[in-house]
């Protein structure tokens, strides 16, 4: 295999990377606190690391087979959670460097768990960094979902390979233009995200990280409070809002602002994660009410919040929704699964895939009912094909099976059960808290064991790369001419 188009396009991305790190020393400059000098030596020998490995292999062959792609998908944020990690090893956190790792890794993934406590009275360099790295890993997401896993056939995800670039419904002429939209509608969104947080009275620096972290349903916070630190009702809607736009296709965003108006709100995928929202939000209401825990226009927004930050996989908190009983606990438990649309920042099984599992069932039962009958399925007016189905329920059942083994896993290092399998169901979906005292709403995975923290890492890994993309690597095959 020819790795020099994969270390091409690693070196350029972590060049850039280096670049970031710039940003953060300014911002400790500008407060004294002697971190800046951190995040300038990190910044310069990422930079040039990453610029030399970029100008050793530029100018040689630059497209990317199916097998240089894979390699490349999953080595991209293995060595950028690598590099990330340094400033926080190296600034005077006090964090190990399993912990550094973790909180950058958890950062490029969106996860948004966290190892580190005393936010409120950190400096802003490191708030700002991880808020950066989610960003960054929200803005990669989007990008590899249209641009990478279409051509990987990964978990159906062919079905927008059309989507995106058949020449029958083009949006724009190549790829890269496509990304650059995105692009566009992500900072747009980021911006206006910032400015709303801004107005509704949360402090300037404060409102520029949470907007990175909101869109990236990322969820990384500068308050150990998270959201629930402003206590204002109109940050929370706000925080509301930009989680569930994150989590909707963004190429549906490229196509309404270039005039197609009804390709949004009209898309089946769309239609489908607004209604499954509402309905574990009303749940959520009727288990606050029984359990006498709130009443009114406060228990809505609680449920609203909580369920939409879950789904969406962001793990913003106003309330420790773990303490609302077993039934609440069942219930999160499941929206930690589902995740939000594809193509959007938020991870998951995602719901499009639900709506093929259903589809497929559907199909299956009319067939007993009518074994004469000819039954087509489609998905937003397109023909559902075999190999889609086929990629979906594998994908299901390989998702399923990771999260068993992670749990097994996890449950090895010493962790109690409830612990063990929110940690597996919370790093394989990428939402950030899990349920119990210790990695719940209200806790940390500070006090969890390294190792339990390396396999949390893997499972980050695996569930931001779609699965597939991490076990072809293993098989023998793969590496074979």
């Amino acid at each position: 295999m020819d790795f020099r188009p994969v270390l091409m396009i690693i070196g350029a991305l972590t060049a850039t990377l280096g670049c970031t790190m710039f940003l953060p020393a300014i911002a400790d400059a500008l407060v004294g606190n002697p971190d800046w000098i951190v995040f300038v030596t990190t910044g310069l020998m990422t930079t040039l690391l990453g610029a030399g490995t970029w100008a050793a292999t530029v100018g040689k062959d630059q497209t990317l087979n199916i097998r240089q792609a894979f390699l490349m998908t999953a080595l991209v944020w293995v060595v950028l959670a690598f590099f990330g990690a340094l400033p926080f090893f190296m600034a005077d956190q006090g964090l190990s460097y399993t912990d550094s790792f973790f909180e950058a890794l958890s950062g490029l993934t969106t996860t948004g768990s966290t190892v580190i406590t005393g936010l409120d009275n950190m400096p802003p360099g490191i708030l700002l960094w991880r808020g950066l790295l989610q960003w960054f890993g929200g803005l990669g997401i989007i990008v590899m979902a249209i641009a990478v896993l279409p051509m990987l056939q990964i978990g159906g995800m062919q079905m927008f390979r059309v989507e995106a670039f058949d020449a029958s419904d083009k949006i724009l002429p190549r790829a890269a233009q496509i990304a650059g939209s995105m692009t566009t509608v992500y900072m747009l969104l980021t911006l206006i995200c910032a400015i709303s947080y801004w107005a509704a009275g949360m402090p300037l620096f404060d409102a520029l990280v949470h907007s990175m972290t909101t869109v990236a349903t990322g969820g990384l916070s500068t308050r150990d409070g998270s959201i629930s630190s402003y206590e204002s009702v109109a940050i929370d809607y706000i925080a509301i809002t930009f989680m569930i736009l994150g989590a909707l296709p963004f190429l549906l965003y490229v196509r309404f602002l270039q005039g197609d108006r009804k390709s949004l709100f009209g898309d089946s995928q769309v239609r489908a994660f607004l209604a499954t929202l509402g309905v574990f939000a009303f749940a959520a209401v009727i288990i606050q009410y029984v359990e006498d825990i709130g009443r009114g226009e406060e228990a809505f927004r609680h449920a609203l919040f909580s369920v939409t930050s879950v789904m969406t996989g962001t793990g913003y908190a106003t309330a420790d929704y773990g303490s609302w009983g077993h039934e609440a606990a069942t219930l999160f438990f499941i929206l930690t699964f589902i995740g939000g649309c594809a193509g959007s920042t938020s991870c998951g099984i995602k719901v499009f895939r639900f709506q093929v599992l259903f589809l497929d069932l559907k199909q299956h039962i009319r067939e007993i009912l009518y074994p004469s009958g000819v039954f087509v399925k489609r998905y937003n007016g397109a023909i559902l094909t075999d190999d889609v189905s086929a990629s979906v329920m594998s994908f299901v059942f390989l998702y399923i099976a990771s999260f068993m083994v992670l749990a097994l896993l996890l449950s090895l290092t010493g962790l109690d059960a409830l612990t063990a399998f929110s940690g597996a169901a919370t790093a394989i979906s990428n939402v950030g808290p899990g349920l119990g005292e210790i990695i719940g709403p209200s806790g940390n995975f500070a006090p969890l064991p390294d190792i339990s923290k390396w396999l949390l890492a893997a499972g980050m890994i695996i569930g931001r790369l779609e699965i597939f993309t991490v076990i072809v690597l293993f098989l023998p095959r793969f590496w074979r001419n």
